[in-house]
C-alpha cells in the first residue's frame, strides 16, 4: 500500500504546486503519479490474473 501512499502524496504536491504557479513541479509530480498509477493497475491485473489461473 505504500505505492498508494506515493502517488496520493504527488497528486497533492502537484495540486498545491499548480495553485503556487509552480508548473514545472506540477507537471513532474502529475507525470510521476500517473505512471505510479498505472504501474499499480497494471501488477494489480496482473495479480488478479495470476491468481484465476493458479486456481484452476
Amino acid at each position: 500500500m505504500k505505492v498508494i501512499w506515493w502517488i496520493i502524496v504527488l497528486a497533492i504536491v502537484s495540486i498545491v504546486a499548480g495553485v503556487l504557479g509552480l508548473s514545472g513541479v506540477a507537471a513532474a509530480a502529475g507525470g510521476v503519479a500517473s505512471i505510479l498509477f498505472w504501474a499499480l493497475i497494471i501488477f494489480g491485473v496482473v495479480a488478479l490474473l495470476a491468481g484465476f489461473v493458479r486456481r484452476r
